[in-house]
């Protein structure tokens, strides 16, 4: 896509302010759901020889952080923070290409239990080498700086109710 003489976000700014009101508010949404599109286009780039997408990556590494490498999917959509739907689909996609093995929970009938298979973990270092060997596509922005703009998320995160 060729570069623009202009930027068009600060360009919509300038004609959202001629009409309404939050100018700022509205220049860093769209800045902040641009850059999530180029950041998950360019994560997904990395991890798609891998076969995998971020949402899967996610799974995975959140399966190798548990302490018996298995979750229920519940508890797996609670934590990743998707919809139910969305965990079984991530969930069964992994285990189509046997990544990722479903069982029975032992204690809780109702539940299902998503385990990380050896070839799981093997994949989820290799994947995250590339994703660290490429700064997770935020590259341009230093340490202090990520970790500002974590600092300067983590109250809307917080409002929205993803923690206390």
């Amino acid at each position: 896509m060729p570069r623009l003489p202009f930027d068009p976000i600060d360009e919509a700014a300038l004609q959202w302010g001629k009409r309404w009101d939050a100018v700022p508010a509205m220049h860093a949404v769209t800045s902040l759901m641009r850059v999530q599109q180029l950041v998950l286009g360019r994560l997904d780039a990395i991890l798609r020889p891998h076969g995998l997408t971020f949402a899967r990556y996610e799974a995975l590494v959140l399966l190798c952080f548990s302490s018996r490498g298995s979750l229920p999917l519940g508890k797996m959509g609670e934590r990743l923070q998707v919809h139910p739907t969305s965990i079984t689909s991530i969930v069964q996609r992994l285990e189509a290409d046997e990544l990722v093995t479903r069982r029975p929970h032992p204690d809780d009938g109702r539940a299902i239990l998503a385990e990380v298979t050896d070839a799981g973990r093997a994949l989820v270092e290799v994947a995250t080498a590339d994703l660290v060997g490429a700064d997770f596509a935020l590259g341009s922005l230093s340490d202090t700086e990520l970790a500002e703009l974590s600092a300067l998320l983590r109250p809307v995160r917080r409002a929205a109710g993803d923690f206390d």
